[in-house]
Parts: structure tokens; sequence; C-alpha cells
């Protein structure tokens, strides 16, 4: 019982999280009055892609000091 209270209220958290930054947006298009109201929601969209890119990587040397011992 626990878990499914915890499901829904991150669910809950997640949505709430959507609709402030504007990816979520749900409008009651029928009012409540003896039918169930309607709801129409739109929804933002995400695309992915990829670049091929030529970074440069700094190289490291390390020295010894004059005094270490050798193993």
């Amino acid at each position: 019982m626990r878990t499914i209270l915890v499901a829904l209220g991150l669910a809950a958290l997640i949505l709430a999280g959507l609709m402030v930054t504007g990816m979520v947006s749900i409008d009651q298009t029928r009012p409540a009055v003896v039918q169930a109201p309607k709801f129409k929601a739109d929804v933002g969209k995400v695309e992915l892609g990829t670049t091929n890119k030529t970074v440069e990587v700094p190289t490291l040397q390390v020295e010894k000091a004059d005094g270490a011992k050798q193993q």
C-alpha cells in the first residue's frame, strides 16, 4: 500500500513539474454538470539527435622527482 502511495505521489510531482515548465497543458473543455467533464491535453515535443564533433583532450605527463625511489 505504501509503495502505491509513493508512486502516486511521484507521478503527481512529475505532472506538476511538467505543467510548470509548459510541457503539459490541460484545459477543461466541458463543464462537469450532469455529464463527466471533458479535458483536452496538449503535450510538448522532445526531439533527439546526434552530432559528430572532434574534441581536443588534454594530455598529462608525470615525471618522478629527482630523489624518488625506483620500483
